[in-house]
């Protein structure tokens, strides 16, 4: 079970956010402004979720997309996207 919380209430209620993860097996989603910020887990589940093989291949998977990082986009892809600019860096003389 998930329980989502804010993060200025999470600072008041650390202790027993712990021990609902901990003793209740709950996972805390911490949110700021309505969105995920961080998540509390148990040591057992992070654990298993850095063992887990398909964690692994997802995590290498977005490391090599962002070593492509500024790779320059295909011919009419920033028309069909509406992109009206493109940084092109320093200007080579």
């Amino acid at each position: 079970m998930t329980y989502e919380i804010p993060v200025t209430q999470a600072r008041a209620e650390l202790a027993d956010l712990i021990n609902r993860v901990v003793y209740g097996g709950e996972r805390v989603v911490v949110t700021r402004h309505g969105k995920p910020l961080v998540a509390l887990v148990s040591a057992a589940d992070l654990e298993r979720l850095e063992n887990e093989p398909e964690a692994a291949a997802e995590e290498q998977v977005i490391s090599s997309v962002s070593a492509l990082g500024g790779s320059l986009s295909a011919p009419g892809e920033r028309h069909r996207f509406g992109i009206a600019a493109e940084h092109r860096g320093e200007e080579r003389r």
